[in-house]
């Protein structure tokens, strides 16, 4: 009788184990969904008027919520907005990271491929572009916790570490291939603003043939 009633707690307790988890995770799963959708709606409002001009009542109201439920997320609008650029910086990185992958073990090609796969990324996203210059005004960095400022320009940085590792492999020093990294960055970016404006026009040029020659100068000076 007390094995049979021992057995029998057990069933229970893991049955209610179980249909606790199971709760917890359908209750993850709506949290998750419903932050999906405020963050959709932010993604909207952010484009159509900007970081400093949206606020939060006006994401729960593209998002169809009262600013309460909104609140339940995210402390504010910069939060959301953090959030809206950590989820670009990472598909960036993942972009960055497969093409440094299907490359073979040269390094100059690694270099070549990560290099255009970062660029074609915001070359085809010129919303994520934007996202990276809504949160400056009078070009200083509004907004943000110094924490998690750090943590998405970390992230960026991430997505040019394989083209610096790779200039490294080809014979670069350390310190160089950085300043080269950063000057490319400036540069893609000085094309892309350019190109999404469509002010590239007025050279008759075009971005992407442009920023390549650039990558591929950059990969001859390294092995030089």
């Amino acid at each position: 009788m007390t094995t049979r009633t021992t057995t029998g707690a057990h069933s229970i307790r893991t049955a209610t184990k179980k249909s606790s988890t199971a709760r917890d995770e359908r209750q993850k799963a709506l949290v998750d969904v419903r932050r999906a959708l405020v963050l959709d709606a932010a993604r909207k409002v952010f484009f159509e008027h900007g970081l400093e001009g949206t606020s939060i009542r006006e994401i729960a109201q593209q998002a169809g919520y009262t600013p309460g439920a909104i609140y339940s997320y995210f402390a504010n609008k910069e939060e959301v907005y953090g959030a809206l650029l950590g989820e670009s910086l990472e598909r960036l990185n993942e972009r960055v990271t497969a093409a440094a992958g299907r490359a073979k073990r040269s390094p100059a090609e690694t270099a070549r491929m990560a290099g255009e796969a970062f660029f074609d990324f915001y070359r085809e996203n010129p919303r994520d572009l934007d996202l990276g210059f809504y949160l400056f005004q009078g070009m200083q960095p509004r907004g943000l916790t110094p924490a998690l400022n750090e943590a998405l320009n970390a992230r960026l940085r991430d997505s040019l570490q394989p083209i610096q590792e790779a200039l490294q492999a080809i014979g670069m020093p350390a310190e160089e291939s950085l300043t080269e990294v950063t000057g490319l960055f400036a540069y893609a970016v000085g094309l892309l603003v350019l190109s999404h404006t469509g002010r590239i026009r007025m050279f008759k040029q075009e971005s992407r043939g442009l920023f390549c020659v650039y990558l591929a100068r950059l990969v001859e000076r390294a092995k030089r």
